[in-house]
């Protein structure tokens, strides 16, 4: 067990300065912005956006890197299960989310629309660089549409709760410092995580694709998780819902982007089979749940429709335990 003794100190360690490396980018990036005049509503959905799945990101790009393609891919599709299965699933059930925002309510078909999309591009099993590349595309397109419309619905309460969630307002010294001091922990922190994942991936002989979609999702996740009740108990909850979807649309278009572009690779037919479809049915409940089926009534997503999503999401968890005990065997 000593064996095992230091990859998994290198994943908690990886977890805790990724999280806290994110936070501080997030800050220096959005001070830095700001001394650039840029509009605060663009720094609020691109640059605290992006922050948020910087974890993902990075941890996708190296395990990519070091030919780990499976660790990537589950780390995407993982963290987008984890995101609505436990994240939402938990919030729900302390803080009742109550949905009224035009915006959030458009921009779930969007998801839905992006992850069939992407299913399509995936369907024969390979990531190419020309995947990736009209993923990454697609997700710039993405962004240009989000600040557009997000500028041209002034009465919508999202865009003014991404405003009043802005980091605090620091120095263009101290932006700068954080900005790559965060970078570069980044980095570093997402190299040891992606040693200590694949070490417990060879120690326990299950596929990366495993860890990336159980271990890795759920710790790349936390920023999200933190994010979203600190919105909810501020009663913000179209932005605690908000958070989430901006998250799974950059996942699906940045962070499944990167593998294909470093490294191209096949990949397990159980992210066709069993993942995608997990991933799929989550996002058509959460959209079902947010829908106000009555009129003049907001939809929301209570603690029962919490407990469906929470349930859904452990029910997950115990498929690819028994998928991975029958391949280990």
């Amino acid at each position: 067990m000593i064996t095992l003794l230091y990859p998994a100190l290198a994943i908690i360690i990886g977890f805790a300065l990724l999280i806290w490396s994110a936070d501080k980018f997030v800050l220096g990036a959005s001070n830095t912005a700001r001394s650039f005049s840029i509009s605060p509503l663009i720094v609020g959905v691109v640059i605290v956006g992006l922050g948020t799945s910087a974890p993902e990101m990075l941890v996708s790009a190296i395990a990519a890197a070091e030919g780990n393609t499976g660790l990537s891919i589950g780390n995407a599709i993982g963290s987008n299960i984890t995101n609505i299965g436990l994240m939402l699933g938990v919030t729900a059930l302390f803080y009742p989310l109550h949905i009224h925002s035009k915006l959030l309510k458009r921009e779930m078909p969007v998801l839905l629309a992006i992850i069939l999309l992407s299913y399509y591009i995936l369907s024969d099993q390979h990531l190419s660089f020309l995947n990736g590349l009209l993923l990454l595309l697609m997700m710039f397109a993405m962004l240009a549409y989000t600040i557009w419309e997000a500028k041209s619905h002034g009465d919508d309460e999202l865009p003014q709760e991404i405003l009043d969630e802005m980091p605090e307002e620091v120095s263009k010294g101290e932006a700068l410092k954080w900005l790559i001091i965060g970078i570069i922990v980044l980095i570093a922190s997402s190299r040891v995580l992606v040693w200590g994942a694949v070490e417990v991936a060879e120690f326990f002989q299950v596929s990366d694709l495993i860890i990336g979609l159980t271990i890795v999702a759920i710790g790349t996740s936390l920023p999200e998780l933190a994010a979203t009740i600190a919105a909810a108990r501020k009663k913000e909850f179209d932005l605690a819902v908000g958070n989430i979807i901006g998250s799974n649309i950059f996942n699906i278009l940045g962070v499944m982007a990167l593998p294909g572009l470093i490294r191209p690779d096949t990949f397990d037919i159980e992210v066709l089979t069993r993942d995608y479809p997990v991933m799929i049915g989550l996002t058509v409940a959460l959209m079902i749940f947010s829908i106000a089926w009555r009129k003049g009534k907001t939809g929301i997503l209570g603690r029962f429709e919490g407990a469906l999503l929470l349930t859904a999401y452990l029910g997950y968890m115990v498929w690819l335990f028994i998928d991975m005990t029958k391949t280990s065997a």
